[in-house]
């Protein structure tokens, strides 16, 4: 039997409650005559906030308060996230691993959630007709795709509120050994990618400060949604220098 593990705010990976599929845990305040699974004792936080119901290799999330919304990230990487406004019932959380933030005032209250591995079909042999082409031709040896694992770090490994690396930040991120990666270089990677590769359309009437800005956004915006670049491709970068400036 598949069973969805859920983390309390503060306790130890021993604090976890198991939920069998069809079993419910509910959270928030509390109060006489509003019993709840998991109490949270933040003013902030609604007497009954909320509902978690295990199903198979996912979970249903129930925002049952009236002024905030609830974000479920993704702890796996690439930014992703979900949001359950107020009131809404039994939202879908695809994530094997994720987060709940629950706001309160200049914090959240943080429940992670442990789903069972995702099953997929097996591939499917090619069959007959046309060969079926890939959206996004992508060699994952190559330079360019370095440049767009740089760029993606930061996402990738959960630093959302940094900003995006700039050229020369890129340079200095992929320059290594005797191999160099020049601003130039970067820049030409990421116009690249943006024509060739990915097709992004540029936007029309955008200030010449803000197009490279604009071009490094999109690029990961788009390489993130689809999965183009996920987590295992940091590998591909050469180690993070520490604040030392030595290597870890």
């Amino acid at each position: 039997m598949e069973t969805i593990l859920v983390q309390t705010p503060g306790g130890t990976p021993a604090d976890v409650r198991r939920l069998a599929p069809g079993d419910r845990l509910t959270f928030g305040r509390g109060a006489d005559g509003t019993p709840v699974d998991v109490a949270l004792a933040v003013p902030e936080v609604s007497r009954l906030a909320g509902e978690i119901v295990a199903a198979e290799d996912f979970w249903l999330l129930s925002n049952f308060g009236d002024e905030s919304s609830y974000v479920v990230e993704n702890l796996e990487g690439g930014g992703e996230y979900v949001k359950v406004r107020p009131r809404r019932l039994a939202a879908p959380i695809p994530f094997e691993i994720s987060r709940l933030a629950i706001p309160a005032a200049g914090r959240t209250i943080d429940l992670v959630v442990y789903a069972p591995q995702h099953t997929f079909a097996d591939p499917r042999s090619g069959g007959t007709g046309a060969t079926t082409l890939s959206p996004f031709s992508l060699d994952e040896s190559a330079r360019y795709f370095e440049v767009l694992v740089a760029l993606c770090e930061p996402r990738l490994r959960g630093e959302s509120a940094v900003a995006l690396p700039t050229l020369a930040e890129i340079s200095d991120r992929l320059t290594r050994g005797g191999t160099v990666m020049t601003r130039a270089a970067a820049g030409y990677h990421v116009g690249y990618l943006c024509q060739e590769k990915l097709r992004i359309r540029e936007r029309a009437n955008l200030p010449e400060s803000r197009r490279m800005e604009w071009k490094r956004e999109a690029l990961v915006s788009m390489a993130l949604r689809y999965d183009l670049v996920r987590e295992e491709h940091l590998a591909l970068l050469p180690p993070r220098p520490t604040s030392a400036g030595t290597t870890p």
